[in-house]
């Protein structure tokens, strides 16, 4: 077998070298750099701007952050390149999201031990839960694996929702009062295609607890979509569509 000679720089002395070497050099340089290329990801761009003029700088909305809206919905099928018609639904979503946000800041916040750990707590469980609706921790740090959502950014986002829930408790979820009359027109609607069905129909009592909460979450949903769009109507709100999707 012939063997090529080249010059170690150190030594000064000739090595011999075979081209089955060579060969398998090349092919190992080969390899590292696909391995790098695939590893690269596309970089982030800035895809909108959103302000309630509280502040002098507006909160940003990247393409990660839409892409990871949609990463940790369950429900949502994963995407390597989310449709535009996704990333719009996960842009408003994420626009209401920081629109409430900022109003959630202009409120003191408890800064104690005890509020800090009750907070903290309370991140905690969402995450879990989060694990839970995926079916598996595993499966949620594979999703986010998958989309380069790291630990610490979950955590991040956790936080702001939290943050929101809170500030969405207490704007509407003490005030919202439900009338005996619409737990009662609510029952008898519920139950009038039950009647000589052959199926047991609850009573009154059993059914108020359910109904109560019910409508309570309806008329809470609804306020809050009606506070959302005068957030977005207000003088001083701007959102500003940089990059469309």
């Amino acid at each position: 077998m012939k063997f090529e000679s080249i010059k170690n720089s150190r030594s000064g002395k000739a090595t011999l070298i075979s081209p089955l070497y060579l060969l398998l050099a090349l092919c190992s340089l080969l390899f590292a750099l696909s391995t790098v290329a695939h590893a690269q990801t596309v970089a982030d761009k800035t895809v909108a701007s959103v302000t309630n003029g509280s502040r002098a700088t507006p909160d940003l909305i990247t393409y990660s952050d839409l892409v990871w809206q949609l990463a940790l919905e369950p429900n949502t099928p994963f995407a390597e390149k989310p449709s535009s018609e996704q990333l719009n639904r996960a842009l408003r979503l994420v626009e209401d999201q920081l629109l409430i946000l900022q109003e959630a800041r202009k409120l003191p916040i408890a800064d104690t031990s005890e509020a800090r750990k009750d907070f903290d707590d309370a991140v905690q469980k969402k995450r879990d839960e989060l694990a839970q609706a995926f079916g598996s921790r595993a499966r949620l740090e594979e999703r986010m694996t998958r989309v380069g959502l790291t630990s610490e950014q979950l955590d991040a986002i956790l936080r702001d929702r939290e943050t929101i829930e809170r500030y969405l408790d207490f704007r509407f979820r003490a005030f919202v009062l439900i009338s005996q009359k619409e737990i009662t027109d609510r029952y008898n609607q519920e139950t009038a295609p039950l009647r000589n069905s052959g199926r047991i129909v609850p009573t009154l009592d059993q059914a108020r607890a359910r109904i109560e909460h019910d409508l309570t979450e309806e008329k809470i949903a609804t306020e809050i979509d009606t506070f959302i769009d005068n957030l977005r109507d207000q003088p001083g709100t701007e959102i500003v569509v940089l990059s469309p999707v």
